[in-house]
C-alpha cells in the first residue's frame, strides 16, 4: 500500500465514527499494554541489539515510561474526554457554556533514534486516547526497535487505525508532502524546521519536540558531590543521546575544582575504572554521529575520559576543561558523552552566556540557595527543568514536558498529551425564553448603552 493509499484508508476509517468512542480507546489501550507487557524482553533485545543499551536503561527510561502514560490514559480517559462546563458572559444571557474535545482525524508521529520505544509510544498513547488515527515513522537508524514497533502495533490495531511506516529520509518527505490533521515531530531543530514548513504548506498544527544547549549551573553553595553524582547520571545515561541531558556546565569558579575532582569520581562510581567494558555505558547511534562528537575533542583540554574507538562506536563519558564559548563543544547541541566545564564568577557572567544562545529545552540549577533558584527560574526562558537534579522532571506526567523557541512548540505527557492531541471545541448553548434586542439592527440611540453596559463588565 502506498503511503497516499494508506493516508486515505485512514481518513475513511475516521470518518466512521469508531474512534470517537471511548469505549473502544480504552480497549485498544489496553491491549496495547498487554502486548508490550509480553513483548517486554523483546523490547529490551532489541535496544541492546541497535546501540547496545543497558537492560536497566531500557526498561527505567523507555518501558515503564511507556507503561505510565499507558496507566495513566486507561484510568482518566472518561475524565479527560467529559465536556469541560464553563461560567457564560453576560453578553451571552441566558446560556450554557462548554468546551467538548474532539481528535483532529489523521496524525503523523515522526520519532527519533535516542528513546527510539519511548518517543515512538508516547505520543502514540497521547493520540490514540484523543480518538485519532495514527502513521507512526520511526528512525531508521534504530532498525531493531522499529521494526519491532511495526510488529506489535500490527497485532494489536488494524493499519486502518495505527500504522508503522519504515524508512529513511525520502520516505519521512513523502510522509510530510501529505495532508494531515496534526503532526507530532520529536528530533533535531535542523529537522524540525523541515517539518515545520512543510506542515505550514497545509496549515496543519503541529507539535515540535527538539532540543538545545541545556545549561546546567553549580553555585558556591551546592552539595557538589551530590550534584556531580545526579550531573553524572543525567549527563551519560544513554551516553549522552538525550534530549534534555545537561549540555554544558556553568560553575562557579570557588568550587570548580572540587567539581571535577567529584566527577572524576562519579564517573568511575558509575562505569568503572575502564567504560568500555562497562555493561551499563551504551554506544554512539552511528558512524556520522561518531565523528561529529569526536570533532568536538580536537584542540581542548580533556580533564576525564577522551577514548574514543569508531569500530565499536564508543566514546568514554568525558568531561572537558578550560572550555570557553568559542570552543566547538560549546557551537550545538552535543548529544552525547562530552561534558564542557565552562566557569562564572557572578550572575552577568551567566546571563551573557545562556541569553548568547537559543532557548534551552531543559536548564538545571544545583544550590542552596532559594534566591538564587528563584532569580535564575525568573529570568531565563527554557522548555522545563529541575533544581538541584537532572531529568526528573520528564517523568512526572502531571507536569507537561516541551520546548520554547527553538527547542520546541508543544507539550505532551499525561492527560497534557490528550489535550495536546484534541482540538477544544467552544459551545454556547442560548435560551430561547428571552432575547435582549441590544445588538440587533437599527442601532441608533445604542451606543451610549452598550458603552455603559462594557464599562460596567
Amino acid at each position: 500500500m502506498t503511503i497516499p493509499q494508506l493516508l486515505e484508508t485512514q481518513r475513511n476509517y475516521f470518518a466512521t465514527g469508531q474512534t470517537k468512542s471511548i469505549a473502544f480507546r480504552k480497549d485498544c489501550l489496553v491491549r496495547f499494554r498487554e502486548s508490550i507487557k509480553n513483548h517486554e524482553q523483546e523490547i529490551i533485545n532489541a535496544l541492546t541489539a541497535d546501540f547496545k543499551k543497558p537492560a536497566f536503561e531500557s526498561v527505567a527510561t523507555e518501558i515503564s515510561i511507556v507503561m505510565m502514560e499507558l496507566n495513566k490514559a486507561i484510568k482518566e480517559i472518561w475524565k479527560w474526554q467529559m465536556p469541560k462546563k464553563v461560567s457564560s458572559s453576560l453578553l451571552n444571557f441566558p446560556s450554557s457554556d462548554k468546551i467538548m474535545y474532539e481528535p483532529y482525524g489523521t496524525t503523523l508521529v515522526i520519532s527519533p533514534w535516542n528513546y527510539p520505544f519511548q518517543l515512538a509510544v508516547g505520543p502514540i498513547v497521547g493520540a490514540i486516547a484523543a480518538g485519532n488515527t495514527i502513521v507512526l515513522k520511526p528512525s531508521e537508524l534504530t532498525p531493531k526497535t522499529s521494526e519491532l514497533l511495526a510488529k506489535i502495533i500490527a497485532e494489536v490495531f488494524d493499519n486502518s487505525h495505527v500504522a508503522v511506516v519504515q524508512g529513511a529520509k525520502e520516505v519521512a518527505q513523502e510522509l510530510l508532502a501529505q495532508r494531515w490533521d496534526y503532526i507530532f515531530f520529536t528530533g533535531s531543530v535542523p529537522v524540525g524546521k523541515i517539518v515545520y514548513k512543510a506542515a505550514a504548506e497545509h496549515l496543519t498544527p503541529v507539535t515540535l519536540e527538539l532540543g538545545g544547549k541545556s545549561p546546567c549551573i553549580v553555585d558556591q553553595s551546592a552539595k557538589i558531590q551530590l550534584a556531580a553524582k545526579r550531573i553524572v547520571w543525567g549527563k551519560f545515561v544513554n551516553a549522552g543521546q538525550t534530549c534534555i541531558a545537561p549540555d554544558y556546565i556553568l560553575v562557579h569558579t570557588s568550587v570548580k575544582d572540587k567539581l571535577l575532582t567529584a566527577l572524576d569520581v562519579e564517573i568511575t562510581n558509575a562505569y568503572g575504572a575502564d567504560p568500555a567494558i562497562s555493561p551499563d555505558f551504551a554506544r554512539i547511534i552511528s558512524e556520522k554521529n561518531f565523528d561529529r562528537l569526536s570533532s568536538m575533542l580536537e584542540n581542548t583540554t580533556i580533564f576525564k575520559g577522551g577514548n574514543t574507538d569508531r569500530d565499536a562506536l564508543y566514546i568514554a563519558p568525558t568531561v572537558l576543561d578550560n572550555v570557553t564559548v568559542k570552543d566547538k563543544a560549546m557551537q550545538d547541541e552535543i548529544f552525547g558523552p562530552i561534558l564542557p566545564v565552562l566557569t562564572y564568577e557572578n550572575k552577568e557572567d551567566i546571563s551573557r552566556i545562556i541569553n548568547a544562545m537559543e532557548k534551552p529545552l531543559s536548564a538545571y540549577v544545583f544550590s542552596e540557595k532559594r534566591s538564587f533558584k528563584k532569580w535564575f527560574n525568573n529570568n531565563f526562558s527554557f522548555g522545563g527543568g529541575a533544581m538541584n537534579d537532572t531529568l526528573v522532571h520528564f517523568v512526572n506526567d502531571k507536569l507537561p514536558f516541551g520546548g520554547v523557541g527553538h527547542s520546541g512548540i508543544g507539550s505532551y505527557h499525561g492527560k497534557k498529551s490528550f489535550y495536546t492531541f484534541s482540538h477544544a471545541k467552544a459551545i454556547v448553548s442560548r435560551g430561547t425564553w428571552i432575547d435582549v434586542p441590544m445588538r440587533y439592527a437599527p442601532y441608533k440611540g445604542k451606543i451610549g448603552v452598550l458603552k455603559k453596559f462594557m464599562n460596567w463588565l
